[in-house]
């Protein structure tokens, strides 16, 4: 079953070494993600699906929650522990939280 996180549920998640993927493109994760975020855009998921652990949870991110929700579905269906994050990127900068930008 699919599960939606919040943003402090994330931070604690990532505090504690999770994995999460940002589903947006290229450009917006260099403009600035959630640090030790991993790009994935969205449209390459199905194919880079592989490299992702199926033991652990996946905390999918996008800008504000639509993305991640549909990559964290496809996920699901597919094996995947994974939890898409409500609110997104844009979320995480309003609330204070450090980002990255570059690759």
């Amino acid at each position: 079953m699919l599960s939606e996180v919040t943003l402090d549920q994330l931070a604690a998640a990532q505090a504690d070494g999770a994995l999460v993927v940002d589903v947006r493109e290229p450009s917006e994760y260099q403009s600035g993600h959630v640090p030790s975020a991993v790009s994935i855009p969205l449209g390459v998921l199905p194919v880079r699906a592989g490299e992702l652990p199926k033991e652990a949870p996946v905390y999918v991110i996008c800008q504000s929650g639509g993305r991640s929700y549909q990559a964290a579905e496809w996920l699901d269906r597919a094996g995947y522990d994974a939890r898409s994050v409500a609110g997104g990127t844009g979320g995480w900068l309003q609330t204070g939280r450090p980002v990255v930008s570059g690759t």
